[in-house]
């Protein structure tokens, strides 16, 4: 099959090796993983299996992903089998967009403690969105809402950001109706940032009370009570960022979005332009012009890129896709059920609202027909990781590129 022009994986592997000898002992071990990971993919060095035409004979090799989820290349199908689960899950409801932004002062912390301060801006968000919507001087509901964390801009610097998918209504407190949140209104954005500039500002002065947070360089002063304190002061009294987009046209709007922000990485390939000795040349957005024409390009020296990059791999185990409310796992079944009944709308085969299977490896999916003749391609061949398959692959066909990363 026909590669893509430039790759992640490519800069990694050409400028990679150069690049860890340079900083050797100031690159974490998940950081060196993921490189390891995003080189290997779809090589020789995972092994994989070889493809035949039942028709024709037409010979492919399909080497293994590495399903790392910062790989560019993996991200395409973990979309489609989470977004499988998920389609089942939509309410016939009018579904918002909201989203909660870290301070600067406050992602330069969560840098050096991205366990813990991710953690918190999970929280807060949540909290105060529940919060919000359970007041009966609000919507007075119960509502579920699914969450996922971005750490980057489109010029890949920190820029931690919680994305919320909420639908426009929830459960009554007893449980017996449904109460749908104004036309085109979900909940008033002001009383959202200062809940959320309250609750994390609490949250954070407690994890340092407790010693849960560790401060390095120009922070290192932060370790003493009434420094933090002192920094946090200010915050208290600035504007927090909080926006709410106007509702989804429909649950496929909603898929949609969800396809593009749920397993997005800091930069697809399909952005980068070139890579060289120079630097490498990538698209982006300056979201600060109001013309939605923003598209850019930018040139980064590669030992930048691949710092910034790097900037954005997550803990191990540290979950970036979070339910809440009534789409947490524990109750979400028996709430979605109770909700379509008030609602009027039918229950899906049950068998397609599962709960997320964290650390799961993806299922198998069929493989795609023959590029010859669209004949069914059947597996003749296995082998292992750093082996070579013994059957030849035939002539490449001309084929249409599509980037699912």
């Amino acid at each position: 099959m026909a590669r893509p022009g430039l790759e992640v994986a490519d800069i990694f592997r050409d400028y990679g090796p150069a690049w860890r000898r340079a900083h050797a002992g100031h690159v974490s071990l998940g950081q060196l993983k993921v490189m390891s990971a995003i080189e290997s993919c779809r090589t020789g060095a995972l092994g994989g299996h070889v493809e035949a035409c039942e028709d024709c004979a037409h010979t492919r090799i399909a080497y293994n992903s590495c399903r790392n989820r910062h790989c560019p290349k993996c991200q395409g199908a973990a979309a489609r089998d989470w977004l499988a689960e998920r389609e089942a899950e939509l309410l016939p409801v009018p579904y918002f967009h909201v989203v909660f932004t870290l301070p600067a002062a406050i992602a330069d912390l969560a840098y050096l403690n991205k366990a813990v301060i991710y953690d918190l801006l999970f929280k807060a968000a949540a909290e105060t969105t529940l919060t919000i919507a359970a007041d009966p001087k609000h919507l007075g509901a119960r509502i579920g809402l699914t969450a996922v964390l971005h750490t980057w801009g489109s010029a890949m610097t920190h820029h931690p950001h919680v994305h919320m998918i909420v639908p426009g209504g929830g459960l009554s407190p007893d449980g017996t109706r449904w109460i749908a949140c104004r036309p085109k209104f979900f909940l008033p954005v002001r009383i959202l940032s200062k809940l959320f500039r309250r609750l994390l500002l609490d949250r954070l002065a407690t994890a340092h009370a407790a010693g849960h947070l560790r401060f390095f360089g120009g922070h290192a002063d932060l370790t003493d009570p009434k420094a933090f304190a002192a920094f946090l002061a200010p915050l208290r009294k600035t504007k927090w960022f909080v926006y709410a987009k106007r509702p989804f046209a429909g649950p496929e709007a909603v898929l949609a979005y969800l396809a593009r922000y749920t397993h997005r990485v800091a930069i697809s390939n399909s952005r980068l332009i070139r890579a060289d000795d120079s630097g490498v040349t990538f698209i982006w957005k300056d979201y600060r012009v109001e013309d939605r024409a923003r598209g850019k390009t930018m040139t980064l020296a590669v030992d930048e890129f691949i710092r910034r990059f790097l900037l954005h791999v997550l803990p191990r185990g540290f979950h970036r896709i979070r339910h809440y409310g009534l789409f947490a796992p524990s109750g979400r079944a028996t709430n979605l059920t109770r909700a379509r009944r008030l609602l009027g709308a039918r229950e899906p085969p049950c068998e397609t609202v599962t709960a997320d299977r964290a650390g799961a490896p993806a299922p198998s999916r069929q493989a795609q027909p023959c590029p010859c003749c669209g004949g069914r391609m059947l597996i003749i061949e296995r082998f292992a990781r750093g082996s070579s398959p013994a059957h030849r692959p035939s002539a490449p066909t001309a084929v249409i590129r599509i980037d699912t990363s």
